[in-house]
């Protein structure tokens, strides 16, 4: 599977193999966990982040691991993506400064 990571007009596609979505449970639970407790999305807290929420969230994430050039994280949270919501395509990442302005695609 292919996620489709915009940042600044230019798109990383990132290859996400299967096994890695099926196997990676223990990650993705891990980071729910941390998101149930509420969440700083630039200027607002969110209490109980939406899906949608989760995935501006985890494109933030992605954003610092391109910066510091760690490709398992980016397949690693791109998988969780794609867990969470299947028909995700795209996520275009804002570098703004504005989290709520990132934005999941789905087909």
């Amino acid at each position: 599977m292919i996620l489709k990571v915009v940042i600044e007009n230019k798109t990383y596609p990132v290859k996400v193999p299967e096994q890695i979505i099926a196997e990676a449970g223990d990650f993705f639970d891990k980071l729910d966990s941390d998101m149930d407790k509420g969440w700083q999305m630039s200027r607002d807290w969110v209490d109980l982040p939406n899906q949608e929420q989760r995935c501006q969230i985890v494109g933030d994430k992605m954003l610092t691991a391109m910066h510091n050039d760690n490709e398992g994280l980016m397949v690693l949270l791109s998988a969780y993506v794609l867990a969470r919501v299947p028909t995700a395509r795209e996520l275009h990442i804002d570098t703004n400064g504005e989290m709520l302005e990132t934005e999941l695609v789905l087909a």
